[in-house]
């Protein structure tokens, strides 16, 4: 088979005398059938015409015999709907806004199955053998269960409700640090720091006078001083409970009867040092971040949506998680958020995944790639194979039968797999071309041009003979 541009440039150097040809030939066709006589031409160049079997003088293949002019295939019959700009599958009769609030707009469908030849193609005749040398295949276009996937990159960082920063609400020196690096590991309970503050011994020290008042009291019959010492001791309690001091430290406090010099702070969770802002010697202030552990067993992944894959990502939807180094691993998480905004720089929005990392091997920082399935559900499907798509039209080349193959143009919608949703312009169990696609629509586009430069030839003949310009 020679190429299109071949064929366009043996075209251009013939001239109008190849046209005159053409239209001869095509005359001398109309005649020769209203007598009967067979017609024989060239599969894959089928303005090539003859009178007697024979070969092709361009590809050299073997002229076959002419079949009846068949018709067209009628014009479609379309109907306007309304979809959704940002979920194709949401579709509506009437004018509105779908179920992200953006107003729907006006799409032209082919309805009842009728089927367009898109503008610059043409039906070609392809015999079996041909096919075969080809290795033209066929696919069917039928229902199908779609799942579209969504496959992106996914930046890993600490869950935000399990980070604990450890801070105080007093004045104070740094005496002892029990956690000394980054990354160190901690459980619930262990000591932290311990911290000197004249203002939290002398507090201790006013709890202790408070008891020692409450027990004198007591040995009293003076209800009124009872009651006046019992309000200075809850005072005081109150004052360190504010301050963080546990109940066993005031429990120790009140056994041992001395006010510590020191304060321990203890870790209220589990997890990992990933902040370390304090030294032995230190002063610190109220509120002041000393560190902040980390609990790294569940973990959060950024994702990266394209403004196109917005559509197919919903909060609560499942995702998987890989590593590429990792092939053998697969996380579990779920979709708990999706900015309201995209970034101005990537023109993404960022999803938020909640990922379990049992065995921490997912860490913050980490780049990872996201799967997330979105259930389209059973719906008209075309294999991808079969769709090609230009700047104005898609179409595809179905299988019209006694080895004709015509151009319909197709509306589609999201890839699930190996297959497109279909909207409109085939008909479930209609047969499409998967394979050797390009060289069906080069023969395609050739026959339209060729046809185009016969009928245009056809016309300067006329206006010739007839004496007046048309």
């Amino acid at each position: 088979m020679k190429t299109r541009l071949w064929m366009i440039g043996l075209l251009l150097g013939l001239g109008v005398g190849l046209a005159t040809v053409t239209f001869t030939n095509g005359c001398r066709k109309t005649a020769d059938q209203q007598v009967g006589t067979t017609q024989y031409h060239c599969p894959m160049h089928p303005t090539i015409v003859s009178d007697k079997p024979g070969d092709c003088p361009i590809c050299g293949m073997t002229l076959v015999p002419m079949d009846e002019p068949k018709a067209e295939a009628v014009s479609a019959k379309t109907k306007i709907i309304y979809r959704s700009t940002m979920n194709p599958n949401e579709v509506s009769d009437k004018p509105g806004k779908d179920s992200m609030g953006m107003d729907m707009v006006a799409v032209e469908v082919v309805e009842g199955g009728e089927q367009v030849t898109p503008k610059g193609l043409a039906a070609v005749t392809i015999s079996p053998e041909i096919r075969q040398r080809m290795g033209l295949t066929l696919g069917t276009v039928e229902k199908r269960t779609l799942v579209r996937e969504v496959r992106t990159s996914a930046k890993i960082v600490g869950d935000e409700t399990r980070l604990y920063r450890v801070t105080t609400k007093f004045e104070g020196w740094v005496e002892k640090l029990f956690v000394n690096v980054t990354g160190q590991q901690v459980k619930k309970g262990d000591p932290l720091l311990t911290i000197y503050s004249p203002e939290l011994v002398s507090t201790q020290q006013e709890y202790l006078t408070a008891l020692g008042a409450v027990n004198q009291v007591a040995r009293g019959s003076d209800d009124t001083a009872a009651r006046g010492a019992a309000a200075l001791l809850d005072a005081a309690r109150r004052r360190l409970q504010y301050w963080d001091i546990s109940g066993d430290q005031i429990d120790r406090l009140e056994r041992t009867g001395k006010a510590e010099k020191d304060l321990t702070l203890y870790s209220a969770t589990g997890g990992w040092v990933t902040e370390k802002n304090v030294v032995a010697g230190q002063k610190i202030m109220p509120g002041d971040p000393l560190l902040v552990v980390t609990d790294l067993t569940r973990v959060w992944g950024d994702a990266d949506i394209y403004q196109s894959d917005l559509p197919y990502v919903k909060v609560g939807m499942p995702v998987e998680i890989t590593i590429p180094y990792w092939e053998d691993k697969t996380f579990t998480g779920t979709v708990t958020f999706i900015t309201p905004t995209l970034d101005p720089a990537t023109r993404t929005a960022k999803a938020r995944l909640d990922i379990d990392n049992p065995e921490l091997l997912l860490k913050p920082e980490m780049y990872a790639d996201a799967r997330l399935s979105y259930p389209i559900g059973e719906a008209l499907s075309i294999p991808a194979a079969a769709v090609m798509r230009t700047g104005e039209h898609t179409y595809a080349f179905k299988n019209a039968g006694e080895g004709r193959l015509v151009p319909v143009e197709i509306k589609v919608g999201p890839r699930g797999g190996g297959y497109f949703q279909l909207f409109g312009g085939l008909s479930e169990g209609d047969n499409v071309v998967t394979s050797a696609n390009f060289l069906v629509d080069s023969e395609s586009s050739l026959e339209a041009a060729l046809a185009a430069m016969a009928k245009d030839a056809g016309a300067g003949v006329e206006s010739d003979g007839g004496g007046h310009e048309h």
